[in-house]
Order: C-alpha cells, then structure tokens, then sequence
C-alpha cells in the first residue's frame, strides 16, 4: 500500500467555496483534506507558499485535449491525456463527454470510463452522452446520419456508469418518446436539455419529468422571443432547480447575453464549462473532427463553412473571462467554476469547498487567476513556480 506523505501548503489568500481567508495553512495526507488553520508564516521550509488556493475547478461538458478527442479514441489512455492537459488550466474533475455517434464507440467510451471508475482514475466523475438523440434542426457540428431516436435495450446496457459515478444525458426532450426522461432519471442519469427544437411547454414538462440541466445555454436550442419563450426562456425559470452550462469564451454566447441570463437565474443556476475539443492543449492549427476539419483560429475551433466545433476554451480561462467579461465577483467565477458544478452534480460533500473532509483537488492561482498549480485527490498533477 502506498504511503501518502503530508502536504502542507501556505495560501495568502483562500477561497474556501463560499469566504475569502488570508494566511491559511492547509494540509492533507492522501485523498482528503486534515486540516485548515490560520497562521502568520508557513510552518515549515517544505510548505507550498501560494498567492491564492481555491477548490479545483469541475468541467461537466469536455471533450478531449491534447491532441485527444474522446470520440476518435474511446481509452484510457485519452481520459488520462485529458485530464493530464485540464489539470494545467485548474481542473481537477470532469465529466469527459461524447458527441452523437454510432453504438459502437458509444459502447467502447461506457467501457472506457467504467474502468476509469473502477481503478479510481484520478479526475474521471463519470460520462456525458452529448447525444444521439437531437434534433436536426439544431444538430450544431453533430453529424445528422448520427441523430436517432432511442432504441432503449441498446441504451440500457450504457447506463451502468450511473452506478459507480456520475451520469449525463443531453437530449432534445421532442426526440424522445413520453415516459423516456423519467426512466432515464429512475436509472441514475442526470438529463440535460440541449440541441432541442422544443417549445418552451416542452422543455418546461421535460423539466417537471425531471430533466435539471441545459447544454451550453443559448447554443442550439430554441431562443427567447416575445411570444415563445423557448427553450431559453425555460432555462431561464427559477421555480424548479435547474442548472445552465455556460461556455465563457467571447464566441458561443455575447457577454451581454451571459449578463442577462445571470440577472433572471443568478450565479448559484450557473456553470462554467469548455465543451473543449483536441485542441486545448495542442499546438494544431487544423485537426480532424468527427469526419471534418476543423480550423482554429483567434481562440475557437470551426469547420471549414464555420460552425463552431466545441470550443478552445479552458477553466481558467472562463473563469478570467466571467470577471472580465459578464463582470461577476471573482467568488462567483470561481463558484460557477467549482462549487456549482459540484452542486449539480452532487457531489458538494466532497468537491467544491476546502474543508475538512473533502477532497484536497485543489488549484493555486496568481492574483491574476493564472493557474500555478493543481493538485487531484492528494496528489499535486501540475506546478510551476510555486515554492
């Protein structure tokens, strides 16, 4: 059995998930977090001495990195890429996310990660089907040919993920037939709305049926007008708890629009995501993508007739870009970064707070939110510069 050795690391200023510290010593010795005291200096010569330490970031919608796109190669050794590259921007949990595709790779990536979940794979929460059932009409980058309807023996056999991690399906809710939402939900997963034609009654009864997410909100689905809500409009209701991806970036969503959808949900229905493909993290400036090719350029990926393909976004990257951009205090960037999606995902008793108990995945940033270091579960992944 491995001996953990302890790790004590310094912070001038912390960010517990919910208050700002200054001088707080942090230790932990294997996966969780002992202890947080304050103090004026460090303790020891073999301390961290970091700027700002906040919780790890949690990125639920991320589709490769590094060169490593999840769908062309459904492996360990890609989730481990993945995480490897994500760590170095503050991520230290995702939920790695496959775009529609045939069954065949659907059932190799539920593999994949149900191994990673078994071996305890540093940083893997679970899976994201992105798909396969969405509507056409707002199929984004997603090949039409692999757009269906449920065929649920086959789906069932996918579904295992729930029991040793976490589970997420993006649908549009009128592709599918009624009753399908509800026994997706009795089956672990957690349903999120995305790449939908709805109407704004649709989407609200896939809510009531027990649909909590939204797919990188404004982004393929129906918008906001004066007499049809939407799907946007849905999202956008604070009566039932519902959750909204929101992908930082200057290019999917206007900051204007990111403000508005703030002012009616607020920052607590909010998360920070990537939909990041292969190319954060990587030097390529052209890249293949689900049998296209994909350009990158002035911080976003498109095909050749210019869709956006995911993003090049990475989490600390939308974190700087929600304080800079949409105007948000850094406490609610880096809760929409970390303690929201842990929220969400339910996993706030573990992830997303530094406390006693929890976690010890954890990220040191500059003042100016520059990523220093990362450590997951225990173990620091990534550092530069730090003492």
């Amino acid at each position: 059995m491995m001996e953990h050795k302890m790790t004590t690391i310094f912070a001038k200023r912390l960010f517990d998930g919910e208050n700002w510290l200054t001088n707080q010593e942090v230790t932990f010795k294997g996966q969780l977090i002992e202890s947080i005291v304050s103090k004026a200096d460090p303790s020891t010569d073999n301390t961290d001495i970091v700027d700002l330490l906040a919780p790890g970031f949690i990125d639920v919608h991320v589709n490769g990195g590094g060169g490593a796109l999840f769908n062309h190669t459904p492996t360990l050794a890609a989730l481990e890429r993945m995480v490897a590259v994500h760590a170095q921007f503050g991520t230290v949990a995702m939920m790695p996310t496959l775009i529609s595709d045939d069954y065949e790779i659907m059932s190799q990536a539920h593999q994949t990660v149900c191994q990673a979940l078994k071996q305890d794979m540093p940083g893997i929460l679970g899976m994201h089907y992105e798909g396969p059932y969405l509507n056409p009409i707002r199929k984004g980058v997603h090949n039409e040919s692999q757009l269906r309807k449920p065929t649920e023996g086959k789906l069932a056999a996918l579904l295992d993920v729930s029991r040793s991690g976490k589970l997420m399906v993006t649908l549009a809710p009128e592709q599918v037939p009624e009753g399908f939402i509800e026994w997706l939900v009795s089956e672990g997963a957690i349903v999120c709305i995305g790449h939908s034609a709805a109407s704004y009654d649709q989407a609200r009864q896939a809510v009531m049926n027990g649909a909590r997410g939204f797919t990188h909100l404004f982004n393929a689905m129906t918008p906001l007008i004066s007499r049809e809500p939407g799907v946007v409009g849905a999202a956008l209701q604070t009566d039932l708890p519902t959750w909204c991806g929101l992908i930082a970036d200057g290019h999917h969503v206007h900051p204007a629009a990111m403000r508005v959808a703030i002012a009616a949900k607020g920052c607590e229905h909010m998360l920070l995501v990537t939909d990041a493909i292969q190319s954060v993290g990587s030097d390529e400036k052209e890249m293949p993508f689900l049998g296209k090719r994909v350009l990158r350029s002035q911080g976003k990926v498109t095909t050749e007739d210019g869709t956006l393909a995911g993003s090049d976004l990475d989490m600390a990257t939308a974190v700087r870009n929600t304080i800079s951009f949409i105007g948000r205090t850094p406490a609610e960037a880096l809760q929409m970064a970390s303690l929201r999606p842990a929220e969400f995902l339910g996993i706030d008793h573990h992830f997303g707070r530094i406390k006693p108990g929890y976690r010890a995945s954890l990220v040191a940033l500059t003042e100016d939110f520059i990523v220093k270091a990362t450590w997951i579960d225990g173990q620091k992944v990534w550092g530069q510069g730090v003492v």
